[in-house]
């Protein structure tokens, strides 16, 4: 295995010493041309998403990376590090999710944190991370302004991808001398959490000093006195008052904590066109609190299209998806607190959740695994969808801790039936071992953009990442359509999608020989003159529903021709 990943690099790296990438659509001989890209519907059950922390990605703007005085020695990458709304923006333009075949762009959120420091026991921290809120109707100018998240949300529309905002409902920022607590009307610091049961997951603080909201309750309550000493001083009062009084009075709600910080919530899907809610802590909180704030999104959703048409990108419903930690698909659609209580949070306003098995099914071989995916899709998750990942911020054990299988790891996470989660350097193999970090943040550390530049296994790694990206986002059919095995040795299937009046068929192999190829075709291209080989951009001829070329890769990726 480790020579056939060496020869695999190797060709890789030859292929982009030995060829420029060019910028049309046209076919030349039998080379495919780099940005030969088919219209292909969007469907969030095939979307391939990527993930990534606001700070640690890029930094687009130097000159607002000091605010409020965070200027305490913190421990190893627990202070803010830069990165911003600039920064993402200026990578959509530069183009460089569109090169990783991403259609779905979720960044940690980028609400005002507090302003102070904390150490729960890893060190002193502040809330460079984003889920420390302090006032969820503003930015953190260390991540930008509302200008510049409008900015960017209108730039990845404009090159066909997805704004996912991360929202945390279940608890404020922790209580620092800056930071006062909202009130025992908002939120309790007490019990913590001890996970054993349903109560003691969603009526509890999950962790020391971070006050729960009190979203199950009924009882109507004032704003906290820091918010309207705020609004007041930034002469924004009267307005805010304005619009939450029609919010409750349109809706017929109470004035209760969880429906004052949905209205703030939404109010960035109504105004800017989100297009899809990731929701923090979601078993930490009722789940008839998310019904409501599923339902207030759709009906965001639906007034931003009806008011700016021109900007509608397709008929896509709004969307959700959760983290119910450690949530299985090999239990089912429902998760179970330990006591008995089970919640299926499918039915209580989400679409999708984030799938914690995926990193250890993927130790199986290729087959296992994308089988095993292709039965949940057709039987127990048919008519919703899962988030696969194979790293993440705050999962201690990722598939490729070590980032010795980089390769290995593009290839199933982005072959795998379902959402597909890219976690920002798993493409560039980002360190995941920082010296003198504690806890998640060894997982947090900035983008290794100069990897990417000057490493020449890392550029290799990057090209397998596009390639298969790309391709998975030409074709639904690999993340949504049906897994077939056509052949045991070499390793060949297909994925076939019938959705509506679009159709979409594709054939893979993988683990086949370096150089010379030849394999049936099966039905679906049997009648097709040739076929585009995408991952070594040449066309091959069908003859006889077979076809034989030679490549310096043992993946093959056959689309039909163009």
């Amino acid at each position: 295995m480790k020579n056939n990943t060496l020869y695999f690099l190797s060709a890789l790296l030859l292929l982009l010493s030995g060829c420029k990438e060019e910028k049309t659509e046209k076919n030349t001989g039998n080379i495919v041309e780099e940005e030969a890209v088919v219209t292909t519907p969007f469907l969030w059950e095939a979307a391939n998403m990527y993930f990534l922390l606001t700070d640690r990605f890029y930094n687009g703007d130097p000159s607002n990376d000091m605010h409020f005085d965070r200027s305490k020695e913190t421990a190893v990458l627990r202070g803010f590090e830069g990165g911003d709304l600039k920064g993402i923006k200026d990578k959509i333009e530069e183009g460089y999710f569109k090169k990783l075949g991403i259609n779905a762009l979720w960044f940690t959120p980028v609400v005002e944190q507090v302003h102070g420091a904390v150490d729960e026991g890893t060190g002193v921290t502040y809330g460079y991370h984003g889920y420390w809120t302090k006032d969820w109707t503003q930015l953190d100018p260390n991540f930008g302004t509302m200008e510049e998240l409008k900015a960017l949300v209108n730039t990845a529309h404009h090159h066909g991808i997805r704004i996912v905002m991360d929202v945390v409902l279940n608890h404020t920022g922790p209580v620092t001398d800056q930071d006062p607590f909202w009130g025992t009307d908002w939120a309790r610091e007490d019990p913590n959490c001890e996970f054993s049961n349903y109560e003691n997951t969603t009526a509890c603080s999950l962790v020391e000093n971070l006050p729960d909201i009190l979203t199950e309750s009924k009882t109507e309550v004032d704003l906290p006195q820091l918010l309207v000493d705020t609004w007041k001083a930034e002469g924004r009062y009267e307005q805010e008052m304005k619009e939450l009084e029609s919010f409750f009075s349109t809706n017929n709600y109470k004035k209760t904590p969880r429906n004052y910080i949905i209205k703030w919530l939404t109010d960035y899907v109504r105004e800017l066109g989100i297009d899809a809610y990731r929701v923090d802590t979601t078993k930490h909180v009722d789940e008839a609190s998310w019904v409501v704030l599923r339902e207030q999104a759709d009906i965001a959703f639906a007034a931003y299209k009806s008011s700016n048409p021109e900007k509608v990108l397709d008929n896509n419903a709004f969307f959700m998806f959760g983290e119910v930690y450690n949530y299985s698909v090999d239990n089912g659609r429902a998760f179970d607190f330990g006591d008995g209580t089970t919640v299926d949070y499918f039915a209580h306003g989400f679409d999708n959740l984030i799938n914690f098995q995926f990193k250890y099914d993927a130790q199986n071989d290729y087959e296992q695994l994308f089988k095993k995916y292709d039965s949940i899709n057709s039987t127990s998750h048919k008519g919703i969808s899962i988030t696969n990942y194979a790293t993440s911020h705050d999962d201690g054990q990722p598939f490729d801790v070590d980032r010795t299988k980089a390769i290995e790891t593009g290839t199933k996470l982005l072959l795998t039936p379902g959402m597909s989660q890219v976690y920002y350097g798993d493409e560039s193999a980002r360190n995941l071992m920082i010296e003198g970090t504690n806890g998640d943040a060894t997982l947090r550390s900035f983008m290794n953009w100069e990897d990417q530049q000057n490493s020449p296994e890392t550029k290799a790694i990057l090209k397998h990442w596009q390639k298969l990206g790309q391709f998975r986002a030409n074709h639904p059919a690999v993340g949504a359509g049906k897994h077939t095995k056509l052949n045991d040795s070499p390793y060949i299937f297909s994925r076939h999608l019938k959705k509506g009046n679009y159709t979409d068929h594709v054939i893979i192999g993988l683990n086949l020989p370096f150089g010379k190829k030849e394999f049936s075709v099966g039905d679906a291209f049997a009648k097709a003159e040739y076929l585009i080989e995408s991952y070594s951009k040449q066309k091959v001829r069908v003859v006889d529903g077979k076809v034989s070329f030679s490549s310096p890769f043992d993946i093959v990726l056959l689309e039909k021709g163009k």
